[in-house]
This record gives structure tokens, C-alpha cells and sequence, in this order.
């Protein structure tokens, strides 16, 4: 039998870590906790942090992995921009792979502030239900360096499970393991590593990545699976979907 290929091996591998990592937890803070240092065990990350927010002013941190996660959370709350408010009120994904050499327009003095901290890049996701904004997720690295496609894709599942637990305990909800398992369905991978390779070639948001992958797949009279396989398998090129 054929091995799976590596970007197959790291979903299952996330999969399977932040899975661990809610059988194992007591409460849902510890949840969260634990679901964001498995994020950072699997994807080539230094730290993260997960915050609610209603705007530049109403925002609380959750959680933070380490000093510096918790210095750049500090610093955006402090001054009401960075790339987690960015990433909340554009409601896209911010990915900044070469910090200190980034021109950054929409959030000048927060760059400043934190240009003497071991910070190489940034990734901030938006955290959302439907329509709503909840919040977001920071990732940083020492080192600049991009995501990958399929490491966007691993990031995507991350913060849709992120996503459903908060949710949980914002409703009050008890939920277990069990109902996070649609979450992360394995039938699911292929389309957030295909989304995660838009995001990466036109810099759009996972909404419109997503919205592209079905408009095609509608036009082509084909399956949102099977286009987003075929794009997986480097058979369809991003570059097609941005005509």
C-alpha cells in the first residue's frame, strides 16, 4: 500500500494531537489551552494566543503559550491595532512571513513596539461563526518563513476547532470529545488544504478561498471534493481559480 504523502501524514498528525489534547482536559479554558500549544506542537510555530474581541477596545486574551505570545497580545490591547484586530474586522487571514522587514501600513506603531522582541513573522486567523466575528488567533515564529499551503491547511482545522470549543463555552454548552469530530473529519482535509493553497497564491480571506472552490467547482459541474483533490494533487493550479 502506498504511504500517504507528507501533507496527508501532518493533518492526520494535527488531527490526532489537538484530539489528545481534548480528552484530556478538565474544563474548556484547559481546552483551549491545550488545543493551541497542540497547534504550535504541529505546525513550525514558536508560540500562539487566542483572544475574544467586539472591537479594538472590547477584547480579552485566553490564552497565551509563552512570554512573548503574551507581550504581542499585550501590546495590541494596549495600542487597539495589530494583526489579530486586522484579521478580526477583515475577517482574512494576516500573514506577515518577514516581519521585521514588512512595511506595515495598518498597524505602524504596533510594529514599532514590538521590533526589539524575537519576532520573525506573524500569522494572525479570524475566529468566526457564520457571519459573526468571535475573536482570533496569533501564531508567531523567531524566524521569518512562510506557512506552506498544506500547513495553512493544518492552521484552518486548528482554528475551526478553535472555533467550536469557544463557542461552547461562550453558550455554556457542556459538548465532549465526540462532538468536535465533525470538526475535524478527515473527509474535510482536502478542502482546507486546497483552501489553504489560495490563500497562499491570492492572499484572500478562507471565505472567498472557499467561495472560489465552489463557484468553480458549480461551472465545472464537479464536486467541491473532487476540485479541491485534484488541487491537492498539484492537477488543477491555484491560478486557474483566480481568472
Amino acid at each position: 500500500m502506498r504511504e500517504p504523502d507528507r501533507p496527508r501524514q501532518a493533518l492526520s498528525h494535527a488531527r490526532a494531537t489537538v484530539m489528545a489534547a481534548l480528552r484530556d482536559s478538565e474544563s474548556k479554558l484547559d481546552t483551549l489551552a491545550r488545543v493551541v500549544r497542540a497547534c504550535v506542537d504541529v505546525l513550525p510555530v514558536d508560540g500562539a494566543s487566542i483572544s475574544v474581541m467586539s472591537g479594538p477596545r472590547e477584547r480579552e486574551t485566553l490564552y497565551a503559550s509563552d512570554e512573548i505570545a503574551a507581550q504581542i497580545e499585550d501590546v495590541q490591547f494596549s495600542l487597539g491595532e495589530g494583526p489579530c484586530f486586522e484579521a478580526f474586522s477583515t475577517r482574512r487571514p494576516v500573514l506577515v512571513p518577514d516581519l521585521p522587514q514588512a512595511s506595515i501600513v495598518e498597524w505602524p506603531v504596533f510594529a514599532t513596539a514590538i521590533a526589539t522582541l524575537p519576532i520573525g513573522a506573524i500569522f494572525a486567523f479570524p475566529l468566526q461563526a457564520g457571519a459573526i466575528g468571535i475573536g482570533a488567533v496569533d501564531l508567531y515564529r523567531r524566524r521569518p518563513g512562510w506557512l506552506s499551503g498544506d500547513e495553512l491547511a493544518v492552521a484552518l482545522e486548528v482554528v475551526d476547532l478553535v472555533t467550536a470549543v469557544l463557542l461552547g463555552l461562550l453558550l455554556g454548552e457542556a459538548g465532549d470529545v465526540d462532538g468536535f469530530q465533525g470538526v475535524l473529519s478527515p473527509g474535510r482535509e482536502q478542502v482546507h488544504q486546497a483552501t489553504g493553497m489560495l490563500i497562499a497564491a491570492f492572499d484572500i480571506s478562507a471565505e472567498e478561498a472557499l467561495a472560489r472552490l465552489r463557484g468553480y467547482a458549480f461551472v465545472m459541474d464537479r464536486s467541491l471534493d473532487d476540485v479541491a483533490k485534484d488541487m491537492v494533487s498539484r492537477r488543477l493550479s491555484p491560478l486557474e481559480l483566480g481568472k
